[in-house]
């Protein structure tokens, strides 16, 4: 019996989801870096988002892709939000999209935080035109 086997079917929809959201490369990325320590976690985050939240159906991947950017706006959470804005390319959420998520930001958040979103959304929009976008 593999190791792929002894999954969970909800983890291995996860590691699905998370991939086309994401990127291979992104979770190989992920994979590489992931000990001991962490992989416990790792595998929380894969089921319960990606597998539980991500993999439902009443949503589309794009209406998750700005809600989620929203939420990591509002919330500061600035390398996640960098990471999210780069996967509209795979979650279908366009740059007014974004534009819309971080203006809704700014009036229920605050503009504080919406201004930060801007700066970061922008410069990862940027890497994204030119090539450079890190996963």
């Amino acid at each position: 019996m593999s190791a792929t086997d002894l999954k969970s079917p909800r983890l291995r929809q996860g590691e699905q989801t998370r991939r086309a959201v994401l990127s291979d490369e992104h979770v190989e990325r992920v994979e590489a870096a992931t000990t001991g320590f962490d992989a416990p976690f790792q595998d929380l985050i894969t089921e319960a988002a990606w597998g539980h939240l991500w993999s439902r159906s009443e949503w589309s991947k794009r209406e998750r892709s700005i809600v989620t950017i929203a939420l990591l706006a509002a919330l500061g959470h600035t390398e996640e939000l960098a990471m999210h804005v780069r996967a509209t390319v795979r979650t279908g959420a366009s740059e007014a999209d974004v534009r819309e998520a971080l203006l809704h930001v700014a009036i229920y958040a605050g503009v504080p935080a919406a201004n930060t979103a801007f700066r970061v959304a922008k410069q990862a929009f940027a890497e994204m035109a030119t090539g450079k976008a890190a996963e």
